[in-house]
C-alpha cells in the first residue's frame, strides 16, 4: 500500500506559509515602522529563493506550492504599492498600473501553464518563447531581474521615511531608485511578455479542445 503524502506539509510550502506570516506582519507595520516592515518583507523576499531549492532538494515540487509562491509573490508587491500609493497620490495611477500588469500577467501565465500540465510556471520548453526561456532558465538573470525589481519599490518605500547616507549629495535610497527604476521597467515589459506567451498557449488549448470534440 503506498503511503499517502501530505502536500501541505511538504518542506518548501512551510516555508511558503512562513513568507504568507511575514508578509501580513510587514503589511501591519507598512504605514508607521519602515523598521519592521521593510525586515519582514525582505525576510520574505529571500525566502521565495530557498523555497525552490527546498522543493529541488527534497523532491516536493506541486502545483499548490507553485500558486502559493506566486500568491505570496503578486499580494506582497500590490500591498507595497497600496502603501506607495497613500504616501506619493501623485503617482497613484503608476501603481495602480503596476499592480494591474503584475497580478493579471503572472495570472494567465501560471493557469495557462497548469492547464499544459507543468508543475512549475518556471519550466518553459526549448519550443517556447525566446525571452522567456532567456528570463527562467538563467538563475541569475531571474534573481537580478526580480531582486532589482523589489529594490525599486522598496526603496521608493524607504524614501518616504529616510534618506540614507549621503553619496555625492544624494541619499541612498533616491539613488537605488534611480537604478533599479530601470529594471523595473525591463521586469514590467516580461511580465506584458508573460500575458502574450499565456494567451497564445491558451489559444492552442482552445483549439485542440474544440477540435476533440469535433
Amino acid at each position: 500500500m503506498v503511503k499517502q503524502e501530505n502536500v501541505f506539509l511538504f518542506v518548501p510550502n512551510l516555508i511558503g506559509y512562513a513568507r504568507v506570516v511575514l508578509a501580513v506582519v510587514s503589511i501591519y507595520f507598512m504605514p508607521n515602522n519602515y523598521k519592521i516592515a521593510c525586515s519582514c518583507y525582505v525576510l520574505s523576499a529571500l525566502l521565495d529563493a530557498v523555497d525552490g531549492h527546498a522543493a529541488r532538494a527534497f523532491n516536493q515540487s506541486t502545483k499548490f506550492g507553485a500558486i502559493l509562491d506566486q500568491l505570496t509573490d503578486r499580494c506582497g508587491t500590490m500591498s507595497l504599492c497600496i502603501a506607495l500609493s497613500n504616501f506619493y497620490p501623485k503617482y497613484m495611477f503608476f501603481f495602480q498600473l503596476s499592480c494591474i500588469i503584475d497580478i493579471s500577467c503572472h495570472w494567465i501565465y501560471l493557469h495557462s501553464s497548469i492547464l499544459q500540465g507543468k508543475t512549475s510556471h518556471k519550466f518553459v520548453e526549448l519550443s517556447g518563447n525566446s525571452i522567456m526561456r532567456w528570463y527562467y532558465t538563467s538563475k541569475p538573470i531571474l534573481f537580478f531581474m526580480c531582486a532589482g525589481n523589489e529594490l525599486f519599490f522598496a526603496s521608493l518605500y524607504l524614501c518616504h521615511f529616510i534618506t540614507g547616507p549621503l553619496i555625492a549629495g544624494h541619499g541612498l535610497f533616491k539613488l537605488l531608485c534611480w537604478l533599479s527604476c530601470p529594471i523595473m521597467l525591463v521586469k514590467t515589459l516580461i511580465s506584458l511578455i508573460h500575458c502574450y506567451v499565456a494567451s497564445i498557449n491558451l489559444s492552442i488549448i482552445d483549439v485542440n479542445e474544440r477540435h476533440e470534440k469535433q
